[in-house]
């Protein structure tokens, strides 16, 4: 089955795997399955980097350094297409949510028909208009449940 990872999605999975739960963790890791991210992610990740607002980038300094990560891990670029930009311009903003990236690749997703994994609590407001989500709970997974007990004793 083809998914659409969000950009927190893929960084969780890169950086911080303990930020995702165990569904999004056992899709991710099934090699039946066709993980794709959207370019307007790549783009949205090359704005965190100039802008120093990600912890634990210093692995990537360059747009070969992030297509190294997602070769690595077997995730494909889908490119924004005129079909996509059609959908974009249709698609209903959900209330107090107006982020650019978030909409393309919202719209990416309805368009073709892919199911979203993202953690955005506001992702939801958009099944409604088409929209396959599957909500990443972050922390939720058994190996995060394990190191917060770990923590605690």
């Amino acid at each position: 089955m083809r998914y659409l990872i969000d950009t927190n999605t893929f960084l969780f999975y890169i950086f911080d795997i303990g930020e995702l739960d165990d569904q999004t963790i056992e899709i991710l890791n099934d090699y039946e399955n066709s993980i794709i991210i959207s370019s307007e992610s790549i783009r949205e990740i090359r704005t965190l980097m100039k802008d120093g607002r990600i912890d634990g980038i210093r692995k990537w300094r360059s747009y070969d350094d992030v297509k190294s990560s997602l070769e690595e891990h077997r995730i494909e670029i889908r490119y924004v297409s005129e079909a996509h930009l059609k959908m974009l311009f249709n698609l209903r903003p959900a209330p107090n949510h107006s982020d650019p990236a978030d909409l393309m690749i919202i719209s990416q997703a309805i368009t073709e028909k892919i199911p979203l994994i993202s953690s955005d609590n506001k992702f939801p407001l958009y099944v409604p208009q088409g929209l396959n989500f599957i909500h990443n709970r972050r922390g939720a997974s058994a190996r995060a449940r394990r190191m917060r007990a770990r923590a605690t004793k």
